[in-house]
């Protein structure tokens, strides 16, 4: 049991380390929404042009990360041991809303390197936990010195209206504080008012204590990384993006400057004064000469030219393509450090068999494989949590040695699935399985299983058959009016 003071100063150190990875998360985020301002510019070029194309952005940044999101779908789970996947959890799974809410934690922690999932059980629905995927800049989870695994405390910080909320959660109590957001103006008299402003206090309830007893008696909120490290922190899928994705929309800044200055032969005349017309008074006399207005010129496609010397000498028009080809290199640089197929980034395809777009696509598979692995293993830990808020704890203990059912990784058509699944169906693979492999989830596959039993009570003759059809051994069928020869040994002498 934590005082209230320990409570507090861990919840202030928790903080600190959530306010650290916070740039790196909020600059994630909006390269994601494709918010981003020119760099690699030279000081003259971003003087005159950054603010002209802040609002440009040649979003590469999200296609890499909703790549490997779209393919990650979880169809169940199964306790260590059964045969079929629990109804329990899943039907807690979808009662909470997970099977889109899945795809915001996904996309976090493709993002942001992290998120999180909080279970915490309903005093109205013991039967019915709430399960929640939470956002990577306002939780934390701290480990026991040396395990990546076993969880000493977690944090979510938030804020709602003029309060800043707090809930430290540990394996036997929950603490609960609250303060008001400190101001924003940092003037000498009101530093001392900020630093009384930043203390947290207890948020006192009055439907239940704080701190109230954690019943679970492990911390209930679990990490989810991306692509994690030993011994340092996770690795969003973005962060190697960034730079690429700089260096892309300064080409295009280039590119659209040139078009504007110099997509058109530039055609200059030399040896020739600027030309003049007379410049007349109200009554019409000529009082002087003023410089033609060029921008008429420009428009009526007509110009005078008056001097022996007159030339006209002509500027060849930008080549374009030389942007564009940089931009295209960068882009296959991109496509081959993310492992995202090109096809997704160029979009081009010509006559391309499905053998090779699948070949194409492997990189990524493989990527989404990996992030099944990481991401199963603390849903299953996610599982494990659901059936102890619910009191099921030999099935907890269970769920620990269990596993997360996903649909598959590949993307093939209808034919070609249907023709897989057949011939593995020779060779001897039941059912079910093959209908978790198309993709069904598992309450899918027990109602189509229900049906295809009803469906064989309707049609007694059927089922009659298919059983005679399994009795009758290999080869063409005896003819009974064929008498069998005796063997050499059986003849009569």
């Amino acid at each position: 049991m934590a005082t209230q003071e320990e409570a507090q100063r861990l919840v202030s150190l928790l903080e600190s380390e959530l306010i650290r990875r916070r740039p790196e998360i909020d600059r994630n985020e909006d390269y994601y929404r494709g918010k981003s301002r020119l760099r690699f510019a030279s000081d003259e070029f971003a003087k005159f042009h950054g603010d002209r194309y802040k609002d440009f952005s040649d979003n590469w940044v999200q296609i890499v990360a909703d790549s490997p999101v779209e393919r990650l779908t979880v169809t169940g789970f199964k306790e260590s041991g059964a045969e079929i996947a629990d109804q329990d959890l899943w039907k807690v799974w979808q009662v909470n809303g997970l099977d889109a809410d899945s795809q915001l934690g996904f996309l976090g922690a493709v993002t942001s390197g992290r998120s999180f999932v909080l279970v915490w059980g309903d005093p109205d629905d013991p039967d019915m936990p709430v399960v929640t995927f939470e956002d990577a800049a306002q939780c934390i989870v701290i480990y026991e010195p040396g395990s990546r695994r076993r969880r000493r405390a977690a944090l979510k910080r938030w804020q709602d209206g003029s309060q800043d909320y707090a809930t430290l959660y540990l394996p036997d109590e929950v603490w609960k504080f609250a303060r008001p957001q400190a101001r924003q103006d940092k003037s000498p008299q009101m530093i001392d008012v900020d630093e009384e402003l930043s203390r947290w206090a207890p948020r006192e309830l009055e439907a239940e204590p704080n701190p109230q007893p954690n019943p679970m008696g492990i911390v209930p909120m679990v990490e989810l990384p991306n692509r994690p490290m030993l011994t340092s922190e996770p690795i969003p899928d973005v962060s190697g993006v960034v730079a690429m994705q700089d260096a892309i929309n300064l080409q295009w800044a280039l590119l659209f400057n040139a078009s504007d200055a110099a997509s058109f032969p530039q055609r200059v005349i030399t040896g020739a004064e600027r030309p003049m017309i007379p410049k007349l008074n109200a009554a019409g006399e000529v009082v002087g000469k003023q410089p033609v207005d060029l921008e008429k010129f420009a428009v009526d496609k007509i110009l005078w030219i008056t001097g022996k010397d007159a030339k006209i000498a002509q500027w060849q028009a930008a080549n374009l393509t030389a942007y564009t080809a940089v931009i295209e290199v960068a882009v296959g640089h991109l496509a081959a450090q993310t492992r995202t197929p090109q096809h997704y980034l160029i979009g081009k395809m010509a006559n391309l068999a499905e053998g090779a777009l699948l070949a194409a696509e492997t990189g990524l598979v493989k990527r989404v494989d990996e992030k099944k692995l990481w991401f199963g293993h603390g849903l299953r830990e996610v599982a494990q949590l659901i059936l102890l808020a619910q009191g099921k704890t030999e099935r907890a203990r269970a769920m620990r040695a269990g596993s997360v059912l996903w649909a598959d990784s590949e993307s093939r058509s209808h034919a070609q699935m249907a023709d897989a699944l057949l011939k593995l169906r020779d060779i001897g693979f039941p059912f079910e399985w093959l209908a978790l492999r198309y993709g069904l989830t598992p309450t899918e596959v027990a109602d189509v299983v229900a049906m295809r039993e009803a469906q064989a009570a309707m049609d007694p003759v059927a089922d009659l058959t298919r059983l005679m059809a399994q009795r009758q051994p290999d080869g063409p069928p005896e003819d009974p009016s064929v008498e069998e020869e005796p063997a050499a040994d059986e003849v009569p002498a």
